[in-house]
């Protein structure tokens, strides 16, 4: 028997869709339940569950649980997390996606939260503050780009007294090369 979602009665096979996508869905951004639902995390689950949940709030198919559900294993109202089957700690008892109830590889994708995001921005503010600006806008253009993150601005060695090429990408400036002196690269003695 022919697959139905593939042929026609006939047997001859479908064309492309009739009305084809001319843009990418956009949420409604005036919209507080959107920003609701985009906010809440994807933890506890595996590969595939974590990718269809995210493809719900991508195109608003998630609707978010009102009151708690059962655990199908310990039978209490514990569940918190529309879609999921088990509490977070009957899941992570046993080792297994929290929606799937299947053993696979749970990814873990913890949200740091409001306090520890407002402390590392500002200690990355900190660090750019005491960069001289040539260094600090290249840092902020890779930053911008994606190059780098802000834990690797964090983890540079930035000083008075190096070149800027020192702490970006490890190579020596072009005067340490040619041998002459640190400092300032002309004077004229009188």
């Amino acid at each position: 028997m022919p697959d139905k979602g593939s042929t026609r009665g006939s047997g001859a096979k479908k064309g492309p869709q009739k009305y084809q996508n001319k843009f990418a869905y956009s949420h409604n951004k005036g919209s507080k339940k959107t920003q609701v639902i985009l906010a809440l995390p994807v933890d506890g689950l595996c590969r595939r569950c974590t990718d269809q949940i995210q493809w719900r709030k991508q195109y608003r198919k998630y609707k978010p649980l009102t009151a708690p559900r059962k655990c199908v294993n310990c039978e209490l109202k514990k569940v918190r997390k529309a879609y999921h089957v088990l509490c977070d700690d009957c899941a992570g008892v046993k080792g297994v996606c929290a929606k799937c109830a299947e053993k696979a590889e749970i990814i873990d994708e913890s949200p740091k939260s409001s306090q520890e995001i407002a402390k590392e921005q500002q200690a990355v503010e900190q660090r750019l503050a005491g960069m001289r600006e040539r260094q600090r806008r290249t840092y902020v253009r890779r930053l911008e780009r994606g190059e780098i993150t802000a834990a690797d601005i964090l983890n540079t060695n930035c000083s008075s007294d190096s070149s800027d090429n020192d702490s970006l990408d490890g190579s020596s400036s072009d005067s340490e090369a040619n041998g002459s002196s640190g400092g300032k690269p002309y004077q004229e003695s009188a």
